[in-house]
C-alpha cells in the first residue's frame, strides 16, 4: 500500500466520504488511490476557491467535514479566500495539498512555494507528511483536528514522493475532544444579571443561532424580559415557521450603535462583542455603548445548548411557545425591490429549504420580510471575502444529499469570483435555484465610498461599475450547462422560481434590479 492509499482508507474509516477536488500533477497518485478505493464521492471544482467554498457549505449542512484536494501552494492560495470564510463560519475541513517531492524541493522548481506558511493563515492544524509509513496517522490527526468543536480547518501537506512511496498504514480514527465544559459561575452571573438588571440583551451566534438554542433563549427572555438578537455574522441560522423572528445586529455602524445603545448588559452566547465590519473616520470600532457590561455565557467552542439549558434551570424559566409569525405573504408585484424579493421568497420557499445568501447590500433587510416563510436554514457570507455564495450553495446541496432545495441569493459582482460553481451544479444535477441580482455594479463599494465621506467620480466609478461590456448571466449560465431565464418584474421572478422548484437540477434566474 502506498501513502496515498493509506490516506484515502484512513479518511474513509474516519468518516470522510466526500472529496472536493481540483488536482494537479503532484496529486495524481492520490487521484489514482481514489480511483481504486470505493466509497469516496469525488466532486470536481473548476477553480480552487470553488473547491474550498463547497467544503464550507457542505460542513454547514452535513455537520461533518469533507476533504479538499488542492494542487501545491498556488492551488491552496487560490482557495484561501473561501477558507477564510470557512474559518469564520467555524467549518471543519480537511485540506489535502500536494507538494513537491521532498528530494525535488531543493531544486526550487517553478511550483515550489512556502505552502506551510500559506496554510497557517487559515488553518488551526497544519502538518507536512515526511514518511509514507506515517501518512495515515497524519490523516487521522487531521480529521481529529477538523472535528474539534465547533469545527476547524486542518491542512495536510503531502509531498508527491510520500504519496507514491510504499509502506503506508491505515490509521484508526482518533477520538474527538469534548468541548470545554460550561462554567457554572458564568451561568450564575448571567442569571443574576437577568434577575436584577434592566435592558439586557442576549446575543446569539454560532450554534446558538440554531433551533434548540433559540427555543431555550426564548424561555429565558419570556421569564426575564430580556431582548434576543443575532450577531451580524452567522454560518447557519434556523429560520421560518417554528423558529424565532430574530433580527441581526445591523451591518451599518450607525444603525448598530443606535440599536445597541439601549442595553446595559449583553449576555454573549457563542458570540463575540459586536464590532464594526470596518473602521470609519471619527466612528468607534465597538458598536455597544461604553457603559454596557459584557457577560460571556458560552464561548464559540462551547456547547450553546448546554449553557442555555443550565441558565433555564437556574432561572426556573417555564416552557414558552415560539410566537406564530402569521401566514405567508403573497407574491409581490411590479418592479423588483429588496422588500418585494424577500416577500416573494417568503411566499414560495419550499419546506426545509436552504438559503445561501450573498446578496450583499441588496439583502440586508431580507430577514424581517421572511419570518413567515416555511422552516429553512439561512447561510451567510461569514468572513467578508466575496465569492462564497455560489460554492457554499453547491456544497450545501451536497451536504443535504440533494434532498433539500437550495436557493442562492447572489449579487452579480461577487458571482464573478466563483461562477465556475454553476458547472459543478450542472454536472452533479443539484437542486439549486440561483437568483442572480444584476445591477451591473459593485453597489456595496459605492455605499462604502460614501461612508468614508467621498463621492465617486469618473475614475472611481470605472472601478465600481460592471458595464461596458454588460454581463449576460443567462448566456454565462447556459455556457456552463445550467438552464436560465431573465426576469424584469416580480411576477416573472415568482413564476420562474415556482418552475425551478419543480426541477431536479439547477436553474438561474437573472433578476434585473
Amino acid at each position: 500500500m502506498n501513502g496515498a492509499e493509506s490516506i484515502v482508507r484512513t479518511l474513509l474509516q474516519s468518516g470522510i466520504d466526500t472529496c472536493f477536488a481540483n488536482p494537479g500533477t503532484s496529486e495524481m497518485h492520490f487521484v489514482a488511490a481514489l480511483d481504486r478505493i470505493p466509497g469516496m464521492r469525488c466532486v470536481l471544482g473548476l477553480q480552487e476557491n470553488v473547491v474550498t467554498g463547497m467544503a464550507d457549505g457542505y460542513y454547514r449542512i452535513a455537520e461533518k467535514p469533507a476533504c479538499t484536494l488542492l494542487h501545491c501552494g498556488p492551488g491552496l492560495a487560490n482557495g484561501l479566500a473561501n477558507l477564510h470564510n470557512a474559518r469564520r463560519a467555524r467549518s471543519g475541513i480537511v485540506n489535502i495539498v500536494g507538494d513537491q517531492a521532498t528530494y525535488h524541493r531543493p531544486y526550487d522548481a517553478p511550483l515550489t512555494a512556502d505552502t506551510d506558511s500559506l496554510a497557517r493563515t487559515v488553518s488551526a492544524w497544519v502538518r507536512t507528511s515526511t514518511r509514507s509509513v506515517d501518512v495515515g496517522r497524519d490523516a487521522a490527526a487531521g480529521v481529529q483536528a477538523a472535528r474539534v468543536t465547533p469545527g476547524q480547518i486542518a491542512t495536510l501537506i503531502l509531498p508527491s514522493d510520500i504519496s507514491w512511496g510504499a509502506g503506508g498504514i491505515v490509521a484508526e480514527p482518533l477520538p474527538v475532544p469534548a468541548p470545554p465544559p460550561i462554567d457554572p459561575f458564568a451561568v450564575e452571573n448571567a442569571a443574576r444579571v437577568l434577575r436584577d438588571g434592566k435592558n439586557v440583551l442576549i446575543l446569539l451566534a454560532g450554534r446558538g443561532a440554531l433551533a434548540k438554542s433559540q427555543k431555550l433563549a426564548w424561555r429565558i427572555a419570556r421569564a426575564t424580559g430580556a431582548t434576543i438578537l443575532l450577531d451580524y455574522v452567522n454560518g447557519r441560522v434556523a429560520r421560518g415557521q417554528g423558529n424565532l423572528q430574530l433580527e441581526r445586529v445591523p451591518f451599518n455602524t450607525d444603525l448598530a450603535i443606535k440599536m445597541l445603545s439601549q442595553f446595559d448588559h449583553i449576555i454573549l452566547v457563542n458570540s463575540k462583542p459586536p464590532v464594526g465590519f470596518f473602521a470609519y473616520p471619527d466612528k468607534p470600532s465597538t458598536q455597544y455603548p461604553s457603559h454596557a457590561q459584557l457577560h460571556f455565557l458560552s464561548r464559540f467552542d462551547q456547547n450553546a445548548d448546554a449553557a442555555l439549558e443550565a441558565l433555564v434551570d437556574v432561572l426556573g424559566a417555564p416552557e414558552a411557545a415560539i410566537p406564530d409569525p402569521g401566514p405567508r405573504p403573497g407574491v409581490a408585484s411590479g418592479a423588483p425591490t429588496p422588500e418585494g424579493l424577500a416577500q416573494t421568497l417568503a411566499a414560495l420557499l419550499p419546506e426545509n429549504a436552504i438559503v445561501s445568501d450573498e446578496s450583499i447590500s441588496y439583502g440586508r433587510g431580507f430577514y424581517r420580510h421572511t419570518h413567515a416563510a416555511a422552516a429553512h436554514d439561512w447561510l451567510q457570507l461569514t468572513g467578508g471575502a466575496i465569492g462564497d455564495g455560489l460554492p457554499v450553495a453547491t456544497g450545501a446541496a451536497m451536504g443535504a444529499r440533494g434532498e433539500r432545495r437550495v436557493i442562492s441569493l447572489q449579487a452579480d459582482g461577487s458571482a464573478m469570483y466563483s461562477l465556475q460553481s454553476l458547472w459543478t451544479q450542472a454536472r452533479e444535477r443539484l437542486p439549486i435555484t440561483t437568483i442572480l441580482l444584476n445591477n451591473s455594479k459593485y453597489n456595496i463599494l459605492i455605499d462604502e465610498y460614501t461612508n468614508v465621506g467621498a463621492t465617486p467620480g469618473e475614475t472611481a466609478m470605472s472601478m465600481l461599475d460592471l458595464r461596458n461590456p454588460d454581463l449576460s448571466w443567462v448566456k454565462i449560465a447556459n455556457g456552463l450547462g445550467v438552464e436560465a431565464a431573465r426576469a424584469t418584474t416580480m411576477e416573472q421572478c415568482a413564476d420562474l422560481m415556482s418552475q425551478s422548484f419543480r426541477k431536479s437540477g439547477p436553474f438561474v434566474i437573472e433578476l434585473m434590479i
